[in-house]
């Protein structure tokens, strides 16, 4: 199956759309896990938790799987309308690099609502661990890297990389 487009010069409105979208429901739950600590604690010395913690538990979880919808329909949209060309300016390494951070991130996004969900439907405790304190931490650093990426291109290479995601 080709792409329909072949490098555009920025990413569709949907596109942009999708990755503000993914990005804010990423910080609200790598930023505020309450409801799913509360929960987990309350588990681990009762063994029952109280509605709220639930409910605080279930938002966390339901934001992860709109993560996981999210993502997969930019990767849809990324294969059927292809993504902008990497700069000039840009080293072939950072190009490289950039790539394979980029495929980390994606994969992250994945795996941590998978992980998640593991955990917390199905009981893998193992899974829970290696989503909280594993996985978590590895997407922090990927996020860095991304954001100090896109700022590098804004001010040391002076490129559109951060327009074309913003305003087209």
């Amino acid at each position: 199956m080709k792409k329909l487009t072949q490098n555009p010069t920025a990413y569709s409105l949907p596109q942009r759309i999708l990755h503000w979208l993914s990005a804010l429901l990423v910080f609200y739950n790598l930023l505020l896990p309450d409801g799913m600590s509360e929960w987990q604690r309350a588990i681990e010395h009762t063994g029952s938790a109280t509605d709220a913690q639930l409910a605080g538990a279930d938002l966390h979880a339901y934001v992860g799987i709109s993560i996981l919808l999210l993502i997969s329909i930019r990767l849809v949209l990324r294969f059927i309308q292809g993504t902008p060309s990497a700069p000039a300016e840009e080293p072939y390494v950072l190009t490289f690099a950039a790539k394979g951070a980029h495929a980390t991130l994606y994969l992250l996004l994945f795996a941590l609502p998978i992980s998640g969900m593991a955990a917390f439907y199905f009981g893998y405790d193992r899974t829970g661990e290696v989503h909280a304190e594993v996985l978590k931490v590895i997407l922090w650093i990927v996020i860095a890297a991304h954001i100090l990426g896109a700022l590098a291109h804004q001010f040391y290479w002076k490129t559109n990389v951060l327009r074309r995601m913003t305003v087209g």
